[in-house]
């Protein structure tokens, strides 16, 4: 008989990191560092997406084409690679980069979490900025973004020019997803919505309406693209989700972006702060 799945824990470059089995779902784990949690995979069963945020990327990523046609993805930031492992399931024969600056959480993760025989997932140990830098040109599909050093998006990836660096990889008819947090007056949002519409001709949110409406902080995943995106059908997905989310695009998002102005190399600041208990885990 298997034993009982413990906890394991391990120093990393960005704090501790700790796999905890879930008690409640045969073969799920929560990856937490520095008790803030970061991913959650089912090793059963990879398109179990626990956290309500990686459904939406995972919507945006099941509506990129028709369905199981292989995408080529870049992730950058790796976590636990919730998103890479539910691609590999959904869409086979999908190549796969994944960029993370934590070389000893990539090997953690994947010394207790294992990726399956031919996933076709690469990684590497590189700073998102440079990985995209030094990638082919009209090399990607999907570019997502979820890179968070601690508990902010490190500040030379939310400018202009990063945001041209993530065209660069991406096909015409590419989309590029980024997760940010943020709450009312949604200035960090905003900021990231205007920068990343000087380069994308079209642009939408998901968000939870407690979110929207400045109840609470939490995680919003922006949408941009060259070419016009399904938002319909992606508002019918996100409104079905066990915790609904709205889609907000048009004159609405312009709304949301008002007066702010896209971040130029030399004028970037970190993200926000969470409050505390905003993502934590006893």
């Amino acid at each position: 008989m298997d034993e009982d799945p413990i906890p394991v824990s391990r120093a990393v470059h960005s704090g501790t990191a700790k796999l905890l089995p879930d008690i409640d779902r045969e073969g799920g784990w929560l990856l937490t560092v520095d008790g803030t949690p970061q991913s959650y995979v089912d090793l059963r069963d990879a398109t179990h997406l626990e956290f309500e945020y990686a459904r939406r990327v995972a919507h945006v990523l099941d509506l990129a084409a028709p369905p199981e046609h292989p995408l080529d993805i870049t992730h950058l930031g790796g976590g636990a690679l919730t998103l890479p492992r539910y691609a590999a399931a959904t869409r086979p024969g999908s190549r796969q980069r994944v960029a993370d600056t934590d070389a000893a959480l990539l090997d953690f993760v994947q010394e207790h979490l294992p990726l399956p025989p031919a996933s076709g997932i690469a990684l590497s140990d590189q700073d998102a900025r440079d990985f995209l830098d030094g990638s082919p040109a009209a090399s990607a599909d999907v570019a997502v973004a979820d890179v968070y050093g601690g508990m902010h998006v490190p500040p030379h990836l939310t400018t202009v020019s990063y945001a041209c660096a993530v065209s660069r990889v991406l096909r015409e008819q590419g989309i590029c997803v980024l997760n940010v947090a943020d709450a009312a007056p949604f200035r960090f949002a905003a900021s990231q919505l205007a920068t990343f519409g000087t380069v994308f001709g079209h642009l939408c949110l998901v968000a939870e309406p407690s979110v929207l409406r400045g109840r609470r902080f939490g995680n919003i995943v922006l949408v941009a693209s060259h070419t016009p995106f399904p938002v319909d059908a992606l508002a019918r997905r996100a409104a079905s989700d066990a915790f609904p989310a709205r889609v907000v695009h048009g004159a609405a998002l312009e709304r949301l972006i008002g007066g702010a102005v896209p971040v130029e190399d030399g004028d970037e600041v970190p993200s926000p702060e969470p409050p505390d208990g905003a993502f934590t885990v006893g």
